[in-house]
């Protein structure tokens, strides 16, 4: 049986959990399952029902707090009032959703006709966000497979929601391209892969250098487009060229 003592301390950590920011309890459970939280890691496994209405309005707080630090009149200007709601809606549950959300369900058929020739699926809009800025990301992507018999087949759409889900966290551009490919290799089992990613990164067009014309390029080669030269040839030809 529980002492009066006993009782009143369980309370008492009772009350103190109830104080405690959602945000601290979540990362206390990646810390204790000692699993990373950087910005581009997906952390939905370590969030319990309900917690993401708290993070909202925790975020929501915060970002009040950041626009007070601002020197903006948030009680009188009507053009942000409710922004810090806005804002951490659009973090939340858009463009940083991808490290709230499990990844998206796929149906994997076998590849009972055994193809064994290269498909590409692309270009795919991509958009996320620099982890140094948090300025936009935008671009297109494209992937190429070459199966083999083994190979998981996954309808066209889902490379985009595969996409989607990787992208829709801040990322650099070069570790994206890097997770996707990892993520895709897992869910196919292909003999092949290969990725290229063109993107504009607002954080030089918006501010900066104010370069508007740039683009980063980079890619991704795995399997037989790593080894066979033809093969990489062909991947890149078949891309699409601007005029």
């Amino acid at each position: 049986m529980l002492k009066k003592a006993d009782t009143a301390q369980g309370a008492d950590r009772g009350d103190d959990d109830e104080g405690t920011p959602v945000s601290v309890k979540i990362r206390e459970r990646l810390t204790a399952a000692r699993k990373r939280f950087n910005a581009n890691d997906n952390i939905a496994d370590f969030i319990e029902p309900g917690e993401m209405a708290a993070l909202l309005d925790e975020v929501e707080i915060k970002m009040k707090g950041v626009l007070e630090s601002l020197v903006i009149d948030v009680e009188h200007d009507h053009n942000t009032d409710n922004t810090a709601r806005r804002v951490a809606k659009m973090y939340l549950n858009e463009v940083f959703a991808g490290r709230y959300v499990p990844p998206p369900k796929l149906t994997e058929f076998p590849n009972a006709e055994h193809l064994n020739e290269l498909m590409i699926v692309g270009p795919i809009t991509v958009r996320s966000a620099c982890s140094h800025h948090f300025c936009p990301i935008i671009g297109k992507l494209w992937i190429g497979i070459m199966p083999n018999e083994h190979t998981n087949v996954i309808g066209l759409s889902k490379y985009a929601r595969l996409a989607e889900w990787v992208m829709g966290r801040p990322q650099i551009q070069e570790e994206a391209v890097v997770q996707l490919a990892d993520l895709i290799q897992e869910k196919t089992q292909p003999d092949g892969l290969a990725l290229v990613m063109e993107a504009e990164h607002f954080c030089m067009a918006w501010r900066g250098v104010k370069e508007m014309d740039s683009k980063m390029i980079n890619s991704v080669m795995r399997g037989v487009f790593l080894k066979d030269p033809n093969l990489r040839r062909e991947f890149l030809s078949l891309l699409p060229r601007k005029g």
